[in-house]
């Protein structure tokens, strides 16, 4: 099957480029996905050992701090048969893509952009049914309960899970000189003036329906005449739009990043949103019906670093699963700095995968960009950041320059989860800081290297901690609560498809 291919864009003679930069992107391969899982992952939590009899899910969910609630949602068949609908119910709806925003880098044959995203059918779906679904993903709450805005945010959130991926599609993306780009909230974006082109992607979409490609772009003439910077020649980040072919949903945009100054890979939930990922009943509430809010003054921050830190990089990195990343996307893009974007693939579903999957996309974009510097933005719940950011210092000498970790459990006594510190052993403290408060971020110096607020108390050490830090970050966890909210986590598994 293919999508149906529009007219190609009218393209001009390519221009000579300058000397390239020679660093060269690493050719695609869907293998890579496949090592990714074969890592060795071990949350190594004394709580998972302490509660592994009420099962191998909980116990690795409270050990990691991943969602529960954001595993093993159904694909293909198995909406299928939980809408109880064939491919010929299908045939008539139309093709839809979820193109996820991209970054290129430059080597010596040019401008190589990738391009990732996944093609799917939206069945049609009652409000009866959604409404059944969407109950399913909630806990001591009916949907005819909430606000009638709550309603729509649940039905809208539930008939984005329960969609059909299309395998073996052929893809072909147009690229656009046609960014709307925010004065000082674009991180240093411009719009680029040339590199208007089409392109089919080289191969079709994998079973899960997912494209994932790195796609070279000619330098063709602009609009007025202009056309794309050469990497080595400019500091600044370059924007085109891209729009998929015969279908007007998959949009997005692509940001040429040069190879060398500051990339933020930035977490999203609980450090740019509030989640609660730690407290299933408010985690379901606050991803499925209510609408996403800031945490804190995190936009101000991030706002501040985009006006004030030259041709910044924004990169979100979430493990949130593609189905679901359409509201990350609206929410990022409504209130942080333009930037690109990495989720979760569909074949990362279980909890051991989406430990995996983080470290994996570190890796490429600290591999894509060698003499880039990266802050690397988190907060303490999720066990994989934890080991991945401290790790990522030692695995690429020179090229960290700040890590920051909210602790959650000093803000919100809903997160009894401790958190292990030991992987920031022997790392200067210049270079990575645990902060309360937004607030606590503006007295770091980033550029210079000094990441550490001195009026921030740390107190880490370097072992497991929780409930914040200081005297009660060995505090004792009342283990009759946590058997208790393991029991919720077993009834929630139950209920979800």
């Amino acid at each position: 099957m293919a999508l149906q291919r529009l007219l190609p864009v009218s393209l001009l003679v390519a221009q000579a480029l300058g000397a390239a930069y020679p660093v060269i992107t690493p050719a695609p391969s869907l293998e890579d996905r496949d090592e990714a899982l074969k890592r060795d992952i071990d949350p190594g939590s004394y709580i998972g050992s302490i509660i592994n009899s009420l099962g191998s899910g909980v116990s690795s969910y409270i050990a990691s701090g991943v969602p529960q609630f954001f595993q093993d949602f159904p694909i293909g068949e198995d909406v299928e048969k939980a809408l109880d609908i064939d491919d010929d119910d299908l045939k008539a709806t139309p093709t839809q893509v979820l193109n996820i925003p991209g970054y290129a880098n430059w080597t010596e044959s040019g401008w190589s952009v990738r391009i990732h995203g996944n093609v799917f059918k939206q069945p049609n779906i009652t409000q009866e049914k959604l409404d059944s679904l969407a109950n399913k993903f909630l806990i001591g709450v009916d949907i005819n309960d909430l606000p009638e805005n709550q309603q729509d945010q649940a039905r809208n959130f539930t008939a984005s899970i329960f969609v059909v991926q299309q395998q073996n599609v052929s893809v072909t993306v147009n690229f656009q000189n046609d960014v709307n780009v925010r004065p000082d909230a674009s991180g240093g974006v411009v719009n680029a003036k040339g590199g208007a082109q089409s392109i089919d992607l080289p191969y079709n979409t994998t079973s899960e329906g997912d494209f994932d490609a790195w796609l070279t772009l000619r330098n063709t003439t602009g609009p007025n005449g202009g056309h794309l910077l050469a990497g080595n020649a400019t500091e600044q980040i370059q924007a085109l739009n891209i729009y998929t072919n015969g279908t007007d949903t998959g949009n997005a945009t692509a940001y040429l990043v040069p190879p060398t100054g500051f990339t933020i890979i930035s977490d999203i939930d609980d450090i740019l949103r509030v989640t609660k990922i730690y407290d299933p009943k408010e985690g379901l509430l606050n991803s499925f019906a209510r609408p996403f809010v800031a945490w804190e003054d995190m936009p101000d921050i991030y706002a501040n670093w985009s006006a004030t830190i030259p041709n910044f990089h924004f990169h979100y990195l979430t493990t949130t699963p593609e189905q679901v990343t359409r509201n990350y996307m609206d929410f990022i893009y409504k209130t942080y700095p333009l930037g690109s974007f990495d989720t979760r693939p569909l074949n990362f579903s279980d909890v051991s995968a989406t430990l995996s999957i983080r470290k994996a996309l570190l890796d490429k974009i600290f591999q894509t960009f060698p003499q880039r510097k990266f802050v690397l933005v988190a907060d303490t719940s999720n066990s994989d950041v934890m080991k991945d950011y401290p790790q990522m210092v030692r695995d690429f000498p020179g090229q960290v320059q700040c890590i920051f970790l909210r602790n959650t459990t000093a803000t919100d006594s809903s997160d009894l989860f401790p958190y292990d510190t030991s992987g920031f052993k022997g790392i200067d403290q210049k270079q990575y800081m645990f902060f309360v408060n937004a607030d606590d971020l503006r007295g770091v110096d980033i550029v210079g290297g000094n990441c550490y607020n001195p009026a921030v108390k740390q107190n880490v050490t370097f072992e497991y901690q929780g409930r914040g830090f200081g005297n009660d970050a060995g505090r004792a966890i009342d283990w009759s609560w946590m058997t208790l909210y393991a029991g919720l986590l077993v009834t929630l598994g139950q209920v979800l498809l």
